[in-house]
Formats: C-alpha cells, structure tokens, sequence
C-alpha cells in the first residue's frame, strides 16, 4: 500500500521529526516556499522552536498548462529554465517572456505583502533548511537553491515530505543535503500523496509567519538574562 500524508501539517510534523537531532536550531534559517510549503515549514518551525521565512520562488507554467513547469525564477533575477520541456512543447521566446513578466509581478506582490517592509533573513555563511510541499519538477526548488548560492549561504539543506526520486537525484547536485521522506513510483503529483491537499492563501501565510515567530520572540522572553 501506498503512504499518504494526511495532510500538510502532517507532512510537516514528520519532516521535523526527521530534521530534530539533525540541525543546530539556534545557529540555522528555516525558509519556506510559498506557498504550499509554508504550512509543512510552520510545523518543523512550531517543533524545533525555529523562526520562519519565506523564499519568494515562482514557477514559470506552460502556457496552456501552468501546473507543468518550464523553469522558475526567484528575486535577484535568478532564472533557472527546463530546456528539454520549452522545445518539447515548442514554447516561442515571446510566450515565455509574458510568463516570465506575469511571474516577476506576483512575486513583487508576495514580497510587499509577507515581508510588510521586513528585510529578507540574512543567509550568508549560515545553514539554511529551505522546505516545500513537495518536489515534482523541482524547478522551483532548483531556483530557490540557485538563489541561496548568490546570497552565499553556508549550507543549503532542502527537504520536504514527498517527492520523485529522479527529482530528488537532480537537486542531490546542486544541494549539500537533501531529505525527502516518501519517494513513491510512479509519482504522478504532489498533491496525489496527500489525503487533503487544500491551497494555502496569501491570510494563510501570514497567520502561519505570525505564529511562528511569536512563540520564537516569547521563548526568549522567558530566557534568563
């Protein structure tokens, strides 16, 4: 029989139990893709007592199937493409630069609205664990671990409840480290591994990023001086 997580929160309570032991909470940045992965990321962040960020990566879709993606860009014009899949589907250079113009305006919009005036996390020389929903493609995932290496991070650990194994073996190149609990074959979707997958919204998010960092701040609150 095939796992399924039950649930995004499930898949997150697994991968920080799989993450506990492993990392120096007080000394690593956990960041989140949005959106999906911020749920699974509340969670390892609600368990190892870690404050949450976000890593704005968007995925660039076909023109007329924009859940397959053809690349995906992240702030910093970072840019990573699928070439096999843009001549496959014979993608002319005018249609991916209209998807690539639609996606640099959703991600200034997700940058003004998560970040409310907040400077991104610095990441230079740190462990960072970056943490999705699940890997497909991987192109979004590849682009926000090409944006990580331009801000210089330490030590990019990417991890996630679910993905294809092939995927997996790819980001294994790029990554230092990859943790990926459930490798079903054949994969299909994220989404298929999933009992409830439902879409996270922009509120979402930023109740989830509230929450995290508040019980952060109140900890440190009750530390002695």
């Amino acid at each position: 029989m095939l796992y399924r997580f039950k649930n995004l929160k499930d898949g997150g309570i697994k991968l920080a139990a799989a993450l506990r032991g492993k990392i120096d909470c007080s000394d690593t940045v956990l960041l989140a893709l949005p959106r999906g992965g911020v749920p699974v990321a509340f969670e390892v962040a609600q368990s190892l007592n870690m404050p949450l960020d976000v890593l704005l990566v968007r995925k660039l879709g076909l023109p007329d199937h924009e859940e397959y993606a053809m690349g995906a860009i992240a702030l910093g014009d970072v840019r990573v493409m699928n070439d096999e899949v843009i001549e496959q589907m014979n993608v002319s250079e005018e249609a991916l630069e209209r998807v690539i113009s639609r996606e640099q305006l959703e991600l200034s919009r997700r940058n003004l609205m998560y970040r409310q005036g907040r400077p991104p996390t610095e990441v230079k020389g740190k462990t960072v664990v970056v943490i999705d929903d699940g890997l497909a493609t991987g192109a979004t995932m590849m682009a926000a671990v090409k944006a990580l290496r331009q801000m210089e991070a330490g030590h990019i650990i990417v991890a996630v409840p679910v993905g294809a194994a092939s995927t997996r073996l790819r980001l294994e190149k790029v990554a230092d480290q990859v943790i990926c609990l459930h490798m079903p074959e054949p994969f299909y979707s994220v989404g298929n591994w999933y009992e409830t997958f439902s879409q996270t919204t922009d509120k979402e998010v930023l109740e989830y990023l509230r929450r995290a960092n508040k019980q952060v701040a109140d900890i440190e609150k009750r530390r002695p001086a």
